[in-house]
């Protein structure tokens, strides 16, 4: 890994980062709409944007634990989802349908819905922990799926314009 791959990583995870700590009062919580998951769709067009959105997910939940519901459990929970999720976007870039890699896009979605939703659930509601966690998991799902679409056009712009080639930056 050059200099300029980890200076992206960096600068990826900084703006995931200052995103989600800077609009909090929407990036926590059961009914969630975390704009900097935008971002998680970077691996439809980037590989090394996984650690990028790892590291910014994990330093969002380190930094962000006092503003979190779930307390330090997102730390590890979260970010565990963000990485799954990122990984299974890359790996599902060209399965498209009709162009677009339906599959890859919905990614962040079912795990953040899955595992947010889970967590939720465990701490906010533990004796209604599993009738909880599947709405806990629609509300995430829901707020995940505005930032995916956000994201959707953001990948295409950024694709376009080339930003992750080699030559550029």
């Amino acid at each position: 890994m050059n200099v300029k791959i980890m200076a992206r990583i960096g600068l990826i995870a900084a703006v995931y980062t200052v995103l989600t700590l800077g609009l909090a009062p929407f990036s926590f919580g059961p009914i969630q709409v975390r704009i900097s998951e935008a971002l998680t769709l970077l691996p439809l067009i980037w590989k090394p944007s996984i650690a990028a959105l790892t590291l910014g997910c994990f330093l969002s939940n380190l930094l962000g634990v006092a503003l979190n519901m779930t307390g330090s459990i997102d730390i590890v929970v979260g970010t565990m989802a963000t990485f799954l999720a990122a990984v299974c976007t890359w790996r599902l870039r060209n399965n498209k349908i009709n162009g677009i890699p339906v599959w890859g896009i919905l990614m962040p979605v079912i795990f953040n819905g899955v595992f947010v939703g889970l967590e939720l659930a465990w701490v906010m509601e533990p004796n209604h922990f599993l009738s909880m966690a599947v709405v806990f998991g629609f509300q995430v799902a829901a707020g995940e799926l505005i930032s995916v679409i956000l994201g959707w056009f953001l990948a295409l712009a950024l694709e376009k314009r080339g930003i992750f080639k080699e030559d550029i930056l």
